[in-house]
């Protein structure tokens, strides 16, 4: 049998859901006024853009941002309808394929990051320090760079 959580467990699954909500959207709002990629299109390319030349199966993307299958399809139409990513054949796999970042989605990246930057700061940066911002990605999960030093 499956213990239930504490109220204090259900309030911050509550509070994190909300959170997360009010930024993202908040975010993709600040991001559409200025008639850019969403927060998403800018993960799938940043991701595309690490790999390099080599690409990424779609299957790759789906585990590295922990999206469904079908939308990363759906982002990935979009961006190679965009011209911002493409695929090739996959040399190991006849059947399969690679997405790889192209120049146009290299300068979206390059082009987007002061607003999404702004964006970043205006709804989440300006209601934490630095020592709140690193809790908070500590809480998370996520190990930055500042608290490794």
């Amino acid at each position: 049998m499956t213990e239930n959580p504490s109220v204090a467990v259900v309030a911050a699954w509550a509070a994190l859901l909300r959170a997360e909500r009010r930024v993202v959207s908040a975010v993709e709002a600040d991001l559409k006024a200025a008639d850019l990629l969403s927060p998403l299109e800018y993960d799938i390319l940043l991701e595309l853009g690490r790999a390099g030349a080599a690409g990424l199966r779609p299957m790759e993307l789906e585990a590295r941002l922990g999206l469904a299958q079908y939308r990363v399809s759906r982002l990935l139409d979009r961006l190679r309808k965009s011209g911002a990513a493409r695929r090739r054949p996959c040399a190991e796999d006849g059947r399969g394929a690679l997405v790889v970042v192209t120049d146009e989605g290299r300068r979206l990246l390059k082009s987007m990051w002061p607003t999404y930057a702004a964006a970043i700061v205006r709804h989440l940066g300006a209601r934490l320090d630095s020592v709140e911002a690193s809790e908070l990605a500590r809480l998370l999960g996520v190990v930055t760079r500042e608290a490794k030093s």
